[in-house]
């Protein structure tokens, strides 16, 4: 095993799972969160030879996020996956958007997983990766309308990674990626989904670490650039 060390930030299940268990077969040691227990994500850490550790995070609890970046010193951390994230209800049609629904999933699916990204960016070293997983779908020039507060989370969390890039991670050499995993067999994509987790994550990680400068990229997991 290497000394590469990544922190998975929604490693339950479905593709932050297949995040864990596709870094550790490439060498890395990973801190992967849950936010009540996984019985799959505990099943994966048994079998990793102590490769997989487990914390318990919730991107919209700061204190829990503080504990998390507690667990890694500082500049040790080679790539942070945020990989939290809700659909909402449907169907979000733009006659029903209103305050709360609006406040509730811009927060836990844009704001949050930022501002958790910034307070952990002080352990990731210089060269480092954020990874935030986002969507084809907050696309502007992609849109064909329908989930209105779905898409328009990840359009915000995509302007949010430019100014965490831009404001905070560009001087210390770390890069941002809005990495769209495509439409994936998960809770989330359904079985007809177009790939399965295995193809999407590792079409990502080779995006993650064929990275040669800091820079800030929306881009899907086979290397695609995604027009804004």
């Amino acid at each position: 095993m290497s000394d590469k060390t990544a922190i998975v930030v929604g490693a339950s299940r479905g593709i932050g799972l297949g995040f864990a268990k596709h870094l550790v077969e490439r060498g890395y040691k990973v801190i992967a969160t849950e936010r009540s227990r996984s019985d799959d994500l505990h099943a994966a850490a048994d079998a990793s030879d102590g490769a997989i550790t487990i914390a318990n995070c919730d991107v919209t609890d700061m204190a829990s996020v503080k504990a998390l970046g507690d667990r890694v010193e500082k500049g040790t951390l080679d790539l942070l996956v945020m990989n939290a994230g809700i659909m909402g209800e449907r169907p979000q049609p733009l006659d029903a958007l209103a305050h709360d629904n609006v406040a509730d999933i811009v927060h836990t699916n844009a704001t949050a997983p930022i501002q958790s990204a910034l307070a952990i960016l002080p352990q990731i070293k210089e060269g480092g990766t954020i990874a935030m997983l986002t969507s084809k779908m907050g696309s502007i020039d992609d849109s064909s309308g329908g989930a209105n507060l779905y898409r328009v989370s990840k359009t915000a969390q995509n302007i949010f990674a430019r100014s965490l890039f831009e404001e905070h991670a560009k001087d210390r050499s770390v890069g941002v990626l809005s990495l769209h995993p495509g439409w994936v067999q998960t809770d989330l994509g359904g079985p007809n989904a177009l790939i399965d987790v295995d193809t999407s994550v590792s079409g990502m990680l080779d995006v993650i670490e064929g990275q040669s400068k800091a820079e800030h990229r929306f881009v899907a997991y086979d290397g695609s650039e995604i027009a804004w």
